[in-house]
């Protein structure tokens, strides 16, 4: 086979593999994506963040937005004790580019995620709000998002739609910079 085939083929098979195994996951809902986000059990980390940043409102009333969400296990092995100085600081500036970090513009399906890579060569870059990038790619059928850093997290729950916006649950949490 000719090599720019392959990598279409492959591309395709991404994509569709890719989009099966999100289905299960891809839920709606006509609340904006932070309202979930308080109402799961999963975030309350994540939600005390946004609250401390004073964020809840603007991007509860604007959008669309991507959240790479880190689940409360995702911060509990990058550091309770951090998380909570972060949240407590007089200063919220570095709490604020960390959540930040966190939300691209847009509304970012898994597949257009899978696209991007595609056109790519196998990577994406998004530039978040906070102003870095982040970097997908595969590492089997998951994709992954490389910080600046270096570290990664792979995307657990694809697509789950939000009034503005969509949701990706990550196992791990990002960082724009060492903190």
């Amino acid at each position: 086979m000719k090599a720019p085939f392959k990598k279409v083929l492959l591309c395709l098979c991404l994509v569709c593999t890719f989009l099966v195994s999100a289905q299960d996951s891809n839920t709606s809902s006509t609340k904006p994506s932070l309202q979930n986000t308080t109402e799961s059990n999963r975030y309350t980390t994540l939600f005390a963040a946004v609250k401390a940043t004073e964020m809840q409102d603007i991007l509860d009333e604007s959008g669309p937005y991507t959240v790479f969400a880190p689940s409360d296990a995702a911060f509990e092995r990058f550091s309770n004790a951090k998380m909570e100085k972060l949240i407590n600081a007089t200063d919220k500036s570095d709490l604020k580019s960390l959540v930040t970090y966190h939300i691209v513009p847009g509304r970012l399906t898994a597949s257009k995620i899978l696209r991007a890579m595609c056109k790519g060569s196998g990577k994406a870059s998004f530039t978040t709000i906070q102003g870095k990038k982040l970097v997908a790619h595969m590492e089997g059928y998951d994709i992954v998002l490389t910080d600046p850093i270096g570290n990664t997290a792979r995307i657990t729950a694809a697509d789950v739609n939000q009034k503005n916006g969509i949701i990706h649950e990550i196992d791990s949490v990002i960082l724009p910079s060492k903190m």
